[in-house]
C-alpha cells in the first residue's frame, strides 16, 4: 500500500510562520521604498478583525502593498534567498528528524500549506519534499507575479478539499493510501480526522484539548523543549 506523509509548514516544520518573513525579504529587496505602506497593513489587520475580509483577501493585500506587481525574472531571485535563509535559520530540527525517517521509510513526503506555492516549493524542494499543495497566484496580463490567488486559499477545509482533488490527479484513491498528517494548528483538524495517523505537531493548548479527546499523538519539536513526542491517550495521561 502507497504511504504519505503531509505535513503543514508554518510552525509545524517552521519555528515562525513565513509569510510576513517573505513580505519583509522580498520588499527590502525589490522596492525598499514600499516599507513607507507598512502601517497600511494595520488597517488590513483591523479589517480581517472585523471580518470584513477573509484570510485569502488579508493576504492578497498585503501581498500587494509590500511587494506589488514583479515580473518572474525579477522574482526568482529573491524567491531562492529566501528559501535558503528559510533553511538556514527557521527549520525546527525535530521537523528536519521526522522528514528523514518518513523518507527513509518510503513515504511519499507532501507538503500542504496555506502558504503561496512561490517560496513553499523552493523551500519544500530544499527539505526533500516529493510534492507540493499550497494556495497558488494568478499572473497579471502581463505575467507578472501578483498576489491575487488562484482557485483557493488553502486553509481549514479548503486544505483538505485542495488535498483529496491532488490525490485525485495523482490516481490515488483514498482507501488504497495510508495517510499520515502533521500540523499544529486546530485549522487542519479536518485532515487530522481524515487522515490515518495523526499527529498534534508544535499544538497550542486547544488543539492539545482536541488530540487528547480524539486519541491522536503529541509531538513537539520547538526549541525550547527537548526534540522528540509523547503520546497521549484518552485521559491525556
Amino acid at each position: 500500500m502507497p504511504t504519505l506523509a503531509i505535513y503543514d509548514m508554518d510552525k509545524t516544520v517552521t519555528r515562525r510562520p513565513t509569510y510576513g518573513l517573505f513580505l519583509v525579504h522580498a520588499v527590502l529587496r525589490l522596492a525598499p521604498w514600499r516599507m513607507a505602506l507598512a502601517p497600511a497593513l494595520l488597517v488590513t489587520g483591523l479589517l480581517y478583525g472585523l471580518r470584513l475580509i477573509d484570510r485569502g483577501r488579508l493576504k492578497e493585500l498585503n501581498y500587494r502593498l509590500l511587494v506589488g506587481r514583479v515580473p518572474s525574472e525579477r522574482l526568482e531571485p529573491v524567491v531562492q534567498s529566501f528559501a535558503d535563509r528559510q533553511l538556514a535559520t527557521n527549520i525546527m530540527a525535530g521537523a528536519r528528524a521526522r522528514i528523514a525517517e518518513d523518507k527513509a521509510a518510503g513515504r511519499r513526503l507532501v507538503l500542504a500549506t496555506a502558504s503561496y506555492r512561490l517560496y513553499a516549493a523552493a523551500i519544500a524542494a530544499r527539505l526533500g519534499f516529493d510534492d507540493v499543495i499550497a494556495t497558488d497566484t494568478l499572473p497579471d496580463e502581463r505575467g507578472r507575479i501578483v498576489a491575487r490567488i488562484d482557485g483557493r486559499n488553502c486553509y481549514g477545509l479548503a486544505k483538505l478539499d485542495m488535498i483529496e482533488a491532488w490525490l485525485q490527479r495523482e490516481g490515488l484513491e483514498r482507501g488504497a493510501v495510508h495517510i499520515r498528517f502533521y500540523s499544529d494548528h486546530i485549522s487542519d483538524a479536518p485532515v487530522h480526522r481524515w487522515s490515518d495517523e495523526a499527529f498534534a505537531t508544535n499544538a497550542d493548548d486547544r488543539l492539545i484539548r482536541l488530540a487528547t479527546a480524539e486519541g491522536w499523538e503529541v509531538l513537539d519539536w520547538r526549541d525550547r523543549k527537548r526534540s522528540g513526542s509523547r503520546s497521549i491517550d484518552k485521559a491525556g495521561v
